[in-house]
């Protein structure tokens, strides 16, 4: 089963596109962006999600931890 959430990689400024369900739901610069977008499509429990549950989240171009694209 694919994951619910998908963080797509940095962009040039460090930003990150978010999809819940395969809908666009923001673009994050820093891990707690993601809850905030989280509550506005109505999920409850959005500060409670772990962000490293890989069934749950599906991370491209590292994980929470990564948030800008490392110089050429």
């Amino acid at each position: 089963m694919p994951a619910r959430l998908v963080i797509y990689p940095p962009d040039e400024n460090g930003w990150r596109r978010v999809r819940w369900d395969g809908v666009a739901i923001g673009v994050a610069q820093k891990p707690s962006d993601i809850a905030i977008f989280l509550r506005a499509v109505g999920v409850k429990s959005a500060q409670d999600l772990d962000l490293t549950d890989h069934d749950l989240v599906e991370w491209r171009g590292g994980g929470p931890e990564t948030w800008a694209e490392s110089p050429p």
